[in-house]
């Protein structure tokens, strides 16, 4: 008697991938939206005043300038944790993910010194929105980064916890933050180049 051949392995699941490619465009449309409307209020308050920052606020350059030269070690360290998994070294992994998320840290103590050394109001007395839309945009990008760096700790979790064959997630965990890189790049750019 013969037996047909087995059937084909079915093609392996991508859901986290599918999942954080979701969250990142959401994302991007979340960040996008708030700097067009950052950009609008800045186009409107330059006709009507002549500026856009209030006129006793200086933006402090050299935390907002960290902050951008952090996400490089961010993604190198991102990377880095994908780069081990791939070669099953869990404690490569495992030193990659906490820097990850140690440089996470260091943005939101970077963000917190921009905040304390700018001493901006929200509510301006003369009715402009530049306190408001400064804080809305870097506290969403704030919260971005909270959730990386709470996707760091899962993603460290699940790799070294026993599913060391799961590198799904730690290349998921990299593409959230490349994602959070260009995001914060371009808002760098929007809200502390060009002001």
């Amino acid at each position: 008697m013969l037996a047909l051949p087995p059937a084909p392995a079915p093609a392996p699941r991508r859901q986290l991938f599918v999942g954080t490619s979701l969250a990142a465009a959401a994302g991007a449309m979340l960040v996008g939206g708030m700097l067009a409307m950052w950009l609008r209020f800045r186009n409107e308050a330059i006709a009507a005043t002549g500026h856009w920052v209030p006129e006793k606020i200086s933006i402090p350059e050299v935390p907002s300038n960290i902050m951008l030269l952090g996400f490089v070690g961010i993604c190198v360290f991102a990377q880095w944790a994908v780069y081990a998994a791939r070669r099953d070294d869990k404690q490569h992994v495992g030193v990659a993910l906490g820097l990850t998320a140690l440089l996470g840290l260091a943005y939101i103590n970077a963000q917190v010194a921009v905040y304390v050394q700018m001493e901006l109001p929200i509510n301006d007395a003369t009715g402009s929105a530049y306190g408001i839309m400064f804080y809305a945009v870097t506290g969403t990008m704030m919260a971005l980064i909270i959730a990386g760096m709470v996707f760091s700790f899962v993603a460290a979790f699940r790799y070294l916890g026993g599913r060391s064959n799961d590198r799904e997630i730690v290349t998921a965990h990299a593409i959230y933050w490349y994602f959070i890189a260009v995001a914060f790049s371009m808002l760098w750019f929007v809200v502390y180049v060009t002001k």
